[in-house]
C-alpha cells in the first residue's frame, strides 16, 4: 500500500498514463469506457456546474492529463449532490493510444481520493454510457437506531425510530412493473416520458441497517429518493401500503410525500448488452 503522504510530483503524474503508449493517431477517434467508484459527499453532484466542484469536472481533468487533450465524458446515470456510486460507467473519445492499465493508473494518479477508476476498455463507437444501458440499479441505506452514528453520517440516512419492514415491502410490491411514475419524480424532471419499468424493488435488513434494492430500465430525477420517502412514511405507520398504488394512479407529484436525503443513495451499476463485453463486476 502506498503511504498517504507519498504522492508523485506534478511532473511525474503523467508517467502511469504514458506507460505502454503508442503514437497518437490522426484517424477516427477511439472510444474508451471506464468504471468509476466515488464518494459524492464533497461534490455538487455529477454534472458540470460553474464554480462548483463536481464529479464530471474532476474526472474530465484527470482523463485529459492522460490523453494530452481536453475530453468530454458521458455517464450512465447523473447523480445528485451527496449521492455515491459503486460502479458508474462513463465513456469518452480520444485520438491518444494508451494501454488499458495506463488509462486506469494514469487517471487515478490525477483524481482526488474520493474518486477512482476501477477499469478501462476500448469499446465499439456505437457504445454510449447512457443510451446503451438497458437497466440501472440503485441502493438506499437507512440506519434505524435511537442514536446517530458519526461513522455512517455520510453513508446512510439515520432515523431514530423503527420502521415496519413488512409494511414497506408490501408497499414496494406495487412499484414493480411498468407504470407512470409522475408522482415519484421531481417537479423539474426533464424526461420526455414518466413511464418506467421497475424490475425489482425489495427491502433487506441487517441488524439496525435497512437497504432498499431497486432496478429498472431507467429512473426519473429524484425517483428513488421520492420512493424511499413514501415507503418510509408507510414504515412509520402514517399511511397504508395501498397509498403507493393510489399515488401511481393520481400522477401528481405534489401528493407524493417528502424526498429522502441524498446521502443514503448509491448508484450501483448499469447493465449493457453482452456484445460490448465490459469488464464489470458480476451481480448487483
Amino acid at each position: 500500500m502506498i503511504p498517504e503522504n507519498f504522492a508523485p510530483s506534478r511532473d511525474r503524474a503523467m508517467a502511469p498514463g504514458r506507460e505502454g503508449n503508442q503514437a497518437s493517431s490522426l484517424s477516427d477517434p477511439m472510444r474508451i469506457a471506464m468504471g468509476l467508484e466515488y464518494d459524492g459527499t464533497a461534490f455538487h453532484g455529477w454534472q458540470l456546474q460553474d464554480e462548483a466542484r463536481t464529479i464530471q469536472a474532476v474526472v474530465e481533468a484527470a482523463v485529459a492529463r492522460v490523453a494530452d487533450h481536453p475530453v468530454r465524458v458521458h455517464c450512465a446515470g447523473r447523480t445528485d449532490r451527496g449521492v455515491h456510486a459503486e460502479e458508474q460507467v462513463i465513456h469518452f473519445d480520444t485520438h491518444s493510444q494508451r494501454a488499458e492499465r495506463s488509462w486506469v493508473l494514469g487517471t487515478n494518479v490525477n483524481l482526488p481520493p474520493e474518486v477512482a477508476v476501477s477499469w478501462a476498455r476500448p469499446v465499439d463507437p456505437a457504445f454510449h454510457a447512457r443510451f446503451s444501458a438497458i437497466a440501472r440499479h440503485y441502493r438506499y441505506r437507512i440506519l434505524c437506531r435511537p442514536t446517530r452514528s458519526p461513522l455512517a453520517r455520510d453513508r446512510a440516512v439515520w432515523l431514530h425510530q423503527a420502521l415496519d419492514l413488512e409494511q414497506m415491502q408490501a408497499a414496494a410490491a406495487f412499484l414493480v412493473g411498468e407504470h407512470d411514475f409522475t408522482s415519484f419524480r421531481a417537479l423539474g424532471c426533464q424526461a420526455k416520458s414518466p413511464v418506467r419499468r421497475v424490475h425489482y424493488c425489495d427491502w433487506a435488513r441487517e441488524g439496525e441497517r435497512l437497504e432498499l434494492r431497486i432496478g429498472a430500465n431507467g429512473f426519473l430525477h429524484h425517483m428513488v429518493r421520492n420512493i424511499v420517502g413514501v415507503l418510509a412514511t408507510i414504515g412509520r405507520g402514517e399511511a397504508e401500503p395501498a397509498w403507493v398504488e393510489e399515488l401511481l394512479a393520481i400522477r401528481d407529484r405534489t401528493r407524493g410525500g417528502v424526498t429522502a436525503p441524498p446521502q443514503g443513495l448509491y448508484f450501483v451499476r448499469a447493465d449493457y448488452p453482452a456484445a460490448f463485453a465490459l469488464p464489470q463486476r458480476a451481480g448487483t
